[in-house]
């Protein structure tokens, strides 16, 4: 597991911080998952949507949102949640130094969401050993659910845990992050 270590002057405790991305397309539930989960004000950095043809929402991330969970045994998270346009793709490596992993979020409702999971995969697994798949707004388009995901996992022998999740709510966003940590112990 990738963490920063500090030792804290004249006492030896060592204080560790972890860091967990959020990438997907844009609308795909990015800030809204941070949101949910988040202890503290999300920092967002919307904008203005100009690029109404990805997507129709009015605002968009064009930089990084930040958010924080702590978990049972007071470990602090830094939620990181990435911009959703591809032409911002330079930051994603910067937003992933140091992080355990990333929970990359597919909207169902996109007739390429394939392509999706198979781009933001790709992506981000040049940064992160340690993947979790979210797919969001399946009340939009109910057909095939997860089949199509795990079809596609399958044949291209990808192994990585895949949740049908709304964003908004903090118990399917919680699941997805507890699972990520989980897979994070366990490889290192």
């Amino acid at each position: 597991m990738c963490s920063n270590k500090n030792l804290n002057k004249g006492d030896n405790v060592i204080l560790q911080q972890y860091k967990i991305v959020f990438g997907g397309k844009m609308g795909a539930g990015k800030t809204e998952a941070i949101k949910s989960l988040s202890e503290i004000s999300v920092l967002s950095t919307e904008a203005q949507n100009t690029d109404e043809q990805s997507h129709s929402k009015a605002l968009t991330t064009v930089g990084i949102d930040y958010g924080e969970i702590r978990l049972e045994d007071g470990v602090v998270v830094g939620l990181y949640g990435t911009p959703g346009q591809d032409r911002f793709d330079f930051v994603w490596s910067v937003i992933c130094k140091g992080a355990i992993g990333a929970v990359v979020l597919i909207d169902h409702s996109q007739k390429d969401a394939i392509e999706d999971l198979k781009f933001y995969f790709q992506s981000f697994k040049e940064y992160v050993n340690n993947i979790v798949v979210g797919v969001t707004h399946v009340d939009e388009n109910p057909q095939q659910l997860l089949k199509q995901y795990k079809d596609w996992m399958s044949l291209n022998q990808v192994n990585m845990p895949i949740f049908a999740v709304d964003a908004r709510k903090q118990d399917d966003v919680l699941l997805m992050v507890e699972a990520l940590i989980a897979r994070a112990e366990v490889e290192f």
